[in-house]
This record gives structure tokens, sequence and C-alpha cells, in this order.
């Protein structure tokens, strides 16, 4: 008995966490005094917001207040209760998902309390185990969530490209004609983005169609980046290409990028966005969206529908700050030229990922003491599926008159000479 006393007075056991060093950049934030709208006050200092997904400007918009306070009066703040228990309100939830699906020239649409479930869910309600997901190697992380609680098998693509893709598909046709038997139960799913937040380009989605239809596979399409962007109205990479929204299954996309709310919707034929109000994890066990925040998505898409010159005025800032943001020494632009969220990477990594995060902050921090406020991407290093090269992003949004725009792009410039060389 003695000897144990003596062991465990000697035990030292482990840390439960590992030592983490004081100026981790997790632990050093940014903190933001005010609303974050078209100007934002970040440690005390106000500079213009190139950091906020508000790409219509929506956050600070009197109308879309004004309608949530409304709501606000009416209802409270919510139910705190999952849809299917007593979380509906008629002149909002469901009211919200008719004109969702009425904007978007769907049968039917599911609106989830939280953006990020919304993908996470939609895909492990269809894709099973057993089941097989083509998706592309950049599908940002929470598609990469939904495969994981899908438990399917996953097909890996190269970013964008239909040769692999095809070469896949065409791999998989070969294994079916071994077991036809096992081939007529399992489902098969392309996954994409419409504009792709890793790399802010667009899916060709006309050669993915072809693709689809020759091997007799379903697209689900995620457009939290997209949509209320991309379109002459603004609904997204399927109007961009003038395609029929009927070849898509499944279309997702989060509330809290254009329409400057929270949650997101899906939308699609009937028969597929009813399977999801049983089966789809964030609908059924999440409480309801507050109605005040409905409230405001369904004013916001009364602006969209009311001004649809905002989607042309979008994309000429876009293409500005693109322009003015090209041939900077040490920094490339990545991302298509209409794509509202840009990323700045290195020309040439400096050996480490974590010196290169470092060189892009002395960047994003040179700019902050200016008046312009960026961002890094930031991604979950350990967890993500391929990790992107790190890199600064830059938000463009409607409410950037053309002179902070230009003043952003030779900022970025200055910061960039200043830094890198």
């Amino acid at each position: 008995l003695q000897e144990k006393e003596e062991l465990i007075e000697e035990w030292q056991p482990e840390p439960l966490v590992p030592p983490v060093s004081k100026d981790h950049p997790a632990l050093n934030y940014n903190i933001v005094s005010g609303p974050p709208t078209h100007k934002i006050t970040v440690n005390g200092k106000e500079c213009i917001n190139f950091a906020s997904f508000n790409f219509l400007g929506l956050l600070d918009n009197e109308k879309v207040k004004n309608a949530a306070q409304a709501s606000l009066k009416k209802y409270g703040v919510g139910t705190c209760g999952p849809r299917g228990f007593y979380g509906t309100f008629v002149d909002v939830h469901l009211e919200l998902e008719e004109r969702l699906a009425k904007f978007m020239r769907t049968e039917e649409a599911i609106i989830y309390s939280y953006g990020f479930a919304t993908i996470a869910s939609a895909i492990p309600a269809y894709s099973k185990r057993g089941d097989i997901v083509f998706v592309d190697e950049a599908a940002c992380f929470a598609i990469q969530k939904g495969l994981q609680a899908s438990r399917s098998n996953i097909k890996l693509f190269k970013h964008n490209d239909m040769a692999d893709l095809e070469r896949l598909l065409k791999e998989q046709e070969t294994e079916d004609q071994k077991n036809p038997r096992k081939a007529r139960v399992t489902r098969r799913f392309i996954v994409v983005e419409g504009l792709y937040m890793n790399t802010g380009d667009v899916c060709p989605l006309p050669e993915l169609i072809k693709l689809k239809y020759k091997y007799k596979v379903r697209i689900f399409l995620e457009e939290s980046l997209s949509f209320g962007v991309l379109g002459e109205h603004g609904r997204g990479i399927t109007e961009h290409f003038r395609i029929n929204i009927d070849d898509i299954d499944l279309i997702s996309a989060n509330m809290e990028n254009s329409l400057a709310s929270i949650g997101g919707f899906c939308c699609g034929r009937s028969f597929v966005i009813d399977h999801q109000r049983l089966s789809g994890q964030g609908y059924c066990f999440s409480a309801s969206l507050p109605p005040l925040l409905a409230a405001a998505a369904i004013e916001a898409l009364n602006i969209m529908e009311d001004n649809p010159d905002i989607f042309q005025t979008l994309q000429g800032k876009c293409k500005r700050i693109h322009r003015a943001l090209q041939g900077i020494s040490g920094l490339k632009v990545v991302g298509e030229s209409f794509s509202p969220a840009l990323h700045l990477q290195l020309e040439e990594s400096c050996g480490s990922r974590e010196n290169d995060v470092k060189l892009l902050k002395r960047v994003v921090d040179y700019c902050m003491n200016s008046g312009i406020a960026l961002t890094q991407a930031r991604y979950l290093e350990k967890e993500e599926k391929c990790l992107p090269p790190p890199s600064i992003r830059v938000v463009i949004t409607v409410e950037q008159t053309e002179q902070e725009l230009d003043k952003a792009a030779s900022l970025i410039k200055e910061a960039a000479q200043s830094v890198l060389n």
C-alpha cells in the first residue's frame, strides 16, 4: 500500500492541453465597437469595412431594421423551440420560405436557423453510408462537415477540373458494371459551390450539367457567395449562366451574406425539400429562426426585388478593385473579377505557413492603421481536407465609393511594398 501511495505521489499528469504562447493569433483578437456596417470601429479606430460579407449593404438599412423591430414588438425574441414543435410563425417563417421559393423560381424552400448548418444538414439528409459523393477539393468547411456526417464515399476531384471529374465518373461506371445489384441501390451526387469561398472563382456549371445527365448523378449547389450577387436579379449562378433551375437538384445558400440576416435556406422541387423537414438535422433539432431575423430577410428580399440595378453596381465595383489590385509586387489576386470576395495570396511562400501568415498579418495591420479594415482568411488547419494557402480576404460591398475602393487598392499596394520588399 505504501508503494502505491509513493507512486501516486510521484505521478505527474500530462497537461490536458498543449501550452499556447501569449502571442497566438487566436488569443489576440481585434475588438469591434458599435455596428460593423460600412464604417467599422476596430480597437477604437474607425475604418472602412472591407471585412464583412455585407455585399448589398443591408446591414445598416433602415427598412430592414424597422421590419425587424416591428416583428420583435409583435413576437418577442422567438419561441426557443424547433419548427416542428410550436416554433413556426405563419407570417414570418412560412412567408419567408414562400418568398425565397418564388424568388428562386423553385417549387419550395426550407429555412435553417444557422448558415453553416444548412448545407451540413442537407448533404447527410440525402447521402448515406454506401452512397458516393464527387466533390471539388476547394469545397468550403460547411460542405466538408456535411460530407463527414453523411459517412458516404467521398471522391475529391481537382478544383474546377472537369476532365478529372469525368475520369472519376468513368471509373465509377466501370465499378458499377462489375456489381450491377449494388449499383442499383447506390446514390451518386456531385457537390460544388457557385462561387467558391476559398478561391473566389466560379464553377463551370454548364459542363457539370452535361456530366450530370451523361453519368446520371444529382447536383447539389452551395450558393452562399453567389446568391444575391450573380445574375441579373441576384438569383445566383444559374441565372449567371442562364441555366434552367430544374437542372439542379438542390440549391442551398446562407442568408448571412447578401441578405444581412442569419440562417440559411435550401430550395428545389417539393419532394426534395419536404424530405428535409423530417431528416435535415439542423431543421429538426434547432430552435427556429428568431422571427425578427426572418422579417429582416423578407425585407432584404423586397429590397433586392425592388432594386435590380444593385447587382450591376456591385459587379462594377468588384471589377474596379480587381483591376486596381493587379500587378502588386509580391501579391497575387485570386478570384473572378466579378466576385465580391477576393483573396490576395503571396506570390512566393517564405518557406513556412506560419511565417506566411505573419507576413500577411503585417499587411493587414498596415492597412488597418490607415483606416482600411481587411481580414485574413481563417481555416481550422488540422481539419481541412485540402488546406488553402494563407490569404488576405478583401470583401466588396455596394456601399463602398469609388474613392474608397481606389484608396484601399493603393493602400494594399503601399503595404505590400513596405512589408514584402
